[in-house]
């Protein structure tokens, strides 16, 4: 009785490990978001626009500079100015000394000291604070063409990981689809199977010849070529499903052969479509474009601070020395040989091109909603009809099967009706595969909004 059950709790224990090992469709998604390398640097993309914009918005700030200007110098002008900065100029860097009030040609005495001074240090300490006041909205244009664009790359990500979940949900249904078809052509080579018993017993008992054996080992040698490469084509899914989610996969669980018809309207899908949305953002920054093209017609104001120290030491009776200046500038371009009139129309073209392109895109989906609703319906009947000659097919083959027993038909018209039960079971296969197809087309049309 313990042996009994501990091999009861083997045969569980091994059942939960293949079941842990399969993955399913959930948890491939999942894996895919955090895993996948395209979407990966979808984000990447996405941050780097989200510190472009940050970089443009800041300069609504202003910007603030330590400046620390060291010097030596004999130069003449240099040295005056040096003083005149530290506040430590005297007469007697006018050269004084050399001045007589009794010399008739006292305008024309050359003071050495002021012309020939003696080398100085000089240490400058300047704090600069400069800030725009008015840029004609070209700082606000171009922070809201940053933010357009940070929302474009959103939108870019947001494809890249609908195309990849497309990927992945593809290649699900497509393993399952392809499973269904080895598991009706493996029935078809166990029937094979049997004929060719029946045929070899027919032929030692008289009944039947060698070469309609050889039909049958024919035909079984081409179901066998079919399934290889079936299997093949089951390797090739796997391969790809591993380089999608990037991670080793070798079983997956697999979901039923057929989908769900979504129940989208047209209206969602043209209100949630990216390809639209990322359309209408391109417009968007158009129109920022050409109001930034604008500013040049404004003019700019900005002020500025500077805090300084200086001296012939570092910070040297930085307190006594210290200076400050505040100011303002405005410049206003008048003219510059219309350059900027020509810009602004070439904006002003760009945000119309743009605009067109956006109604192309919005009737261009719509065209393509349409399309593929009409080729979903078209496979549905195609399926429908395919089911139901199958179903005829393995009849027929079934009942000239027999009569083939009875001596009433050929193995020749057995082998016909046999490759017309597989050409059925392949063709409803490709029908479901298309059908799945543009299903999966409607929901990446619908925003991979999947239901």
């Amino acid at each position: 009785m313990k042996i009994v059950v501990s091999i009861f709790s083997l045969t569980l224990l091994l059942n939960a490990s293949d079941t842990s090992n399969s993955l399913s469709l959930n948890e491939a998604l999942e894996i895919l978001q955090r895993q996948n390398l395209e979407i990966k640097a979808a984000k990447l993309d996405v941050d780097t626009a989200k510190n472009e914009a940050q970089s443009v918005t800041g300069m609504n700030w202003g910007k603030l500079d330590f400046i620390q200007d060291v010097a030596r110098s004999n130069d003449a002008g240099n040295v005056f100015g040096f003083k005149l900065s530290s506040r430590e100029a005297s007469f007697g860097d006018f050269g004084f000394a050399d001045f007589s009030l009794t010399n008739p040609n006292i305008l024309t005495v050359q003071p050495h000291d002021l012309n020939y001074p003696e080398d100085r240090n000089y240490f400058q300490s300047k704090l600069k604070y400069e800030v725009p006041l008015f840029t004609g909205f070209a700082i606000s244009s171009y922070s809201e063409v940053m933010e357009n664009m940070t929302r474009l790359k959103s939108l870019e990500k947001e494809q890249i990981t609908n195309e990849k979940i497309y990927e992945v949900r593809k290649s699900y249904y497509d393993m399952a689809l392809l499973n269904d078809s080895i598991i009706n052509l493996e029935k078809i080579l166990s029937n094979i199977a049997t004929l060719e018993e029946v045929t070899s017993d027919m032929i030692t008992e008289g009944y039947a010849k060698k070469v309609d054996l050889l039909e049958v080992k024919a035909k079984k040698g081409n179901v066998e070529r079919l399934l290889v490469q079936m299997h093949a084509n089951e390797k090739l899914l796997y391969h790809y499903l591993s380089f999608l989610l990037n991670m080793p996969v070798s079983e997956i669980e697999l979901p039923t052969s057929e989908i769900q018809l979504p129940t989208y309207s047209d209206e969602e899908i043209l209100k949630n479509n990216l390809d639209i949305q990322k359309a209408s953002t391109g417009l968007e920054i158009r129109k920022n474009m050409l109001s930034a093209s604008e500013a040049a017609y404004y003019p700019t104001l900005g002020a500025f601070a500077e805090l300084s120290t200086a001296d012939d030491t570092f910070l040297g009776d930085a307190n006594d020395h210290k200076a400050y200046t505040v100011g303002a500038r405005l410049t206003w371009n008048l003219f510059n040989g219309g350059i900027d009139s020509a810009k602004i129309e070439k904006s002003r073209l760009e945000n119309l091109k743009m605009q067109a392109q956006a109604d192309l895109a919005k009737q261009g989906i719509a065209l393509q909603v349409a399309k593929v609703r009409t080729e979903i319906e078209s496979a549905d009947e195609e399926i429908d009809s395919l089911k139901q000659e199958l179903l005829l097919a393995d009849a027929i083959y079934n009942n000239y099967l027999g009569r083939y027993k009875e001596k009433l038909a050929s193995m020749s018209d057995v082998i016909v009706k046999q490759s017309e039960q597989i050409q059925k079971t392949l063709q409803l296969q490709q029908a479901k595969n298309s059908r799945n197809e543009k299903i999966f087309l409607l929901e990446k049309l619908a925003n991979g909004e999947y239901k």
